[in-house]
């Protein structure tokens, strides 16, 4: 009977934890319309509330599942739940660094970095304008969906150009700490700019919160 009551109490403790520890949409630190007119709010609406929302709901029910499949030992459940858990993971995190990536130009978007980061940014890349290049480059040919980021590189203390395909996290899938990520999925700019990623990618650095890069620089350089 004790052993029963044990249990129980166990499991109850895990349900508990679990609607506890579920994962919610954030909010933006601005709104719908504050990016305009390089982000409309049509697309800065639909993309928070619609596709960030229906990656956290699905994140959620993938860490329901896998609780079970852990409870029961299944470990073929467990492995069949990993792409969700990736996907949807990695859409819930690459979005919420996404949106702090941006901010309106009347509270700093665009203004150029400076500091320890510009001097790293000059020292990768020559100069800003050449990281862009090479950056908007880069992320411009990701085939179909994905993402482009500049990252840290903990090892050799240099910041690198990357892309990730679909919803693959940077840091899980390369190493590399994100410090700024830009989404090239069509529901990130297609309302707006069609399938002009060119322009699109043109357009958002004028949005760029360069603040929040600086700061995610330092937090990763002190590692």
């Amino acid at each position: 009977h004790l052993t029963k009551m044990a249990a129980f109490r166990s499991v109850s403790l895990r349900r508990l934890a679990g609607v506890r520890s579920k994962h919610t949409l954030p909010d933006l630190p601005y709104d719908y319309n504050a990016l305009e007119p390089v982000v409309n709010a049509e697309i800065m609406q639909i993309h928070h509330s619609k596709h960030h929302q229906a990656y956290v709901n699905a994140l959620n029910v993938a860490e329901e599942k896998l609780a079970e499949a852990l409870a029961k030992k299944d470990l073929a459940a467990t492995i069949a739940l990993q792409p969700a858990l990736k996907f949807n993971g990695g859409g819930h995190i690459n979005h919420s660094i996404f949106w702090t990536n941006l901010a309106p130009q009347k509270l700093g978007g665009g203004e150029p970095p400076s500091g320890a980061l510009g001097a790293a940014i000059e020292k990768s890349f020559g100069s800003l304008d050449k990281f862009k290049e090479r950056f908007s480059a880069s992320t411009v040919s990701v085939q179909g969906s994905g993402w482009g980021w500049l990252g840290y590189n903990t090892v050799s203390k240099n910041l690198e150009i990357a892309t990730t395909a679909n919803q693959d996290p940077l840091h899980p899938t390369t190493g590399l700490v994100p410090l700024l990520g830009i989404d090239v999925w069509e529901h990130a700019y297609y309302l707006q700019y069609k399938n002009m990623r060119v322009d699109y990618l043109k357009g958002i650095w004028g949005v760029i919160n360069w603040k929040n890069v600086a700061e995610r620089y330092a937090a990763a350089h002190r590692v």
